[in-house]
């Protein structure tokens, strides 16, 4: 089935050029090679290796257009000397039609929604964080969603609307690489359930966007599942099994940015509404919660920018949830809020850039410090050192679980 996903936009590409003029077709071919390698400096991983990533990979973008249709294939293959296999990725690949009031884009394709920097509150779309915490370069984080965008612009304002047949879910860490904390990890029997592929787990997402004042306004609906799995027991005083499971979710949010205090100021806000779990009391399906975002960003001198985001999430209905929560478990808090600070400084005529970023959790006092040099030898060769550093509150925390996950990663990149 995989093979026959990856190898369909290919058909789809030679039946549209062979439908159409060559000629009259416009062809772009680009792409990249790569080697990403990331050690581990925190000590052997749980499978007693020392590296959390080795491997290097090719990418390939085409693209062909002839009015009023566009395709485009983005598509990976890559050796994993870590697992000692070679694979195939199909990143995007969409077909486009344009007119001249909406558009529409069917295929595999990446949706980045709301305004937070690392933070998502209103981008409902799967990410890859096994990735980011290994160290791949940051466009490896967002993943491709099967679906169909649509877009309408009826001139008072902007929608957009994404409809996703097939489920996909978040990636986490993988326990072979990465230490993470298992409050169940003697449960060896597990299986994961995924929504079943049908019209009435079809997953919706719209946004409504315009400027207001000169600010960007948008409001967003989603309604389908929680990328993060939840876990469910056979029997909670005794149990024999673990089954993972996606609760579903209905979400309403809202995102405002635009210049003030001679920066860039954003405000983002969104409610997650879990539909089976709606008074609370179901401890292994997350609450009701509010979220809220404001961030500050500005250059304060030439080519140095700082960013500033402060994030929350309260959990309503706690008293349920303490009531009802299985004794051995964590507690989680009423309030989780963190910080975030991004600095970037350009160098050498932009060829040199620096660049430090940080998650100080306020609530847990856990942290993710991540600094990076990145080099441009050339336009077609740059190359970026880093590293990712974890640690503080208890070790059940977002971060504090990944304190002996420290890793220095190393990125070469040759693009054609």
């Amino acid at each position: 089935m995989m093979r026959s996903r990856i190898f369909l936009p290919f058909i789809l590409l030679y039946l549209f050029l062979h439908g159409t003029s060559t000629h009259a077709a416009d062809i772009s071919i680009h792409g990249f090679l790569q080697s990403n390698y990331s050690f581990s400096t925190g000590g052997p991983n749980p499978d007693s290796g020392d590296f959390k990533l080795a491997e290097e990979r090719v990418q390939l973008k085409l693209e062909a257009a002839k009015d009023p249709f566009r395709v485009f294939i983005k598509t990976d293959a890559f050796y994993d000397h870590l697992d000692r296999k070679a694979d195939l990725e199909l990143r995007e690949a969409y077909i486009d039609f344009t007119a001249s009031s909406w558009d529409m884009r069917a295929g595999r394709q990446i949706i980045t929604w709301g305004l937070g920097d690392l933070i998502f509150i209103n981008d409902f779309f799967p990410k890859d964080y096994e990735a980011f915490f290994s160290g791949r370069p940051l466009e490896y984080l967002k993943k491709g969603i099967d679906g169909i965008r649509i877009g309408a612009y009826p001139g008072f304002t902007s929608f957009e609307l994404v409809l996703i047949p097939f489920f996909a879910p978040n990636r986490f860490p993988d326990e072979k690489r990465f230490w993470m904390f298992d409050p169940m990890h003697r449960l060896t029997d597990r299986e994961e359930e995924k929504p079943s592929s049908s019209l009435e787990n079809t997953e919706i997402a719209l946004r409504a966007y315009r400027d207001i004042a000169g600010y960007d306004a948008s409001l967003y609906f989603y309604r389908g599942f929680f990328r993060q799995p939840s876990a469910m027991l056979d029997n909670p005083m005794m149990p024999t099994k673990l089954t993972l499971f996606y609760p579903k979710l209905t979400a309403y949010g809202a995102s405002l940015q635009g210049k003030a205090f001679d920066g860039v100021v954003s405000l983002e806000t969104g409610y997650y509404d879990f539909r089976q779990d709606r008074n609370g009391s179901k401890p292994m399906i997350p609450n009701s919660q509010t979220r809220f975002l404001i961030g500050y960003q500005k250059q304060l001198w030439e080519d140095f920018t700082i960013g500033l985001q402060y994030y929350a999430e309260y959990m309503h209905d706690y008293a349920a949830y303490m009531k009802a929560l299985p004794p051995g478990l964590p507690k989680e808090k009423r309030l989780h809020d963190l910080a975030s600070v991004r600095l970037t400084q350009f160098l050498m005529h932009q060829t040199l850039r620096l660049s430090f970023f940080s998650f100080l959790s306020l609530s847990d006092g856990d942290y993710l410090i991540n600094p990076e040099v990145k080099y441009n030898f050339s336009d077609h060769i740059w190359a970026a050192l880093g590293a990712n550093i974890f640690g503080g509150g208890e070790k059940w925390g977002q971060f504090g679980q990944l304190a002996r996950n420290d890793n220095v990663y190393l990125q070469v990149r040759y693009e054609f």
